[in-house]
């Protein structure tokens, strides 16, 4: 599995994320805690980066992803009672949008932690969830 190393590296700092807080918070809570967690792991990433979104190749607009980890990572943090299949066309599409090959949705609002790794297979035919 492409990054398959890093993407275990931030479920990992997710996962001590929800042992310790649980669920309940806001998204923006979990988010402040994972930075802490990555930044303890060694992990480097930008919080909240602003990234272009791309349709055909044409830039048409910008937004921003909750990480961008090790410059080639997109991660998306839910803080919902349960992921459906919505949350996880949108982590797709987004891939698409930005271009990018990999990416993890997160969700800090179920009792269990729950996490999607996400592959853009209009780039890469070969990977696999």
């Amino acid at each position: 599995m492409k990054y398959e190393d890093v993407t275990k590296r931030i479920i990992g700092c997710a996962m001590r994320v929800h042992s310790i807080l649980g669920n309940g918070f806001q998204e923006v809570i979990y988010q402040r805690a994972l930075a802490i967690e990555m930044n303890l792991e060694g992990l480097a990433f930008e919080r909240e980066k602003e990234m272009t979104i791309f349709y055909k190749g044409y830039n048409i607009g910008t937004r921003r992803v909750d990480f961008f980890v090790e410059e080639k990572i997109m991660v998306e943090l839910k803080a919902i009672i349960k992921l459906e299949d919505v949350h996880l066309a949108q982590g797709k599409n987004y891939l698409e949008a930005y271009n990018m090959e990999v990416g993890l949705l997160i969700n800090f609002g179920a009792k269990s932690l729950e996490f999607k790794r996400l592959f853009n297979n209009c780039l890469d035919q070969d990977l696999q969830d």
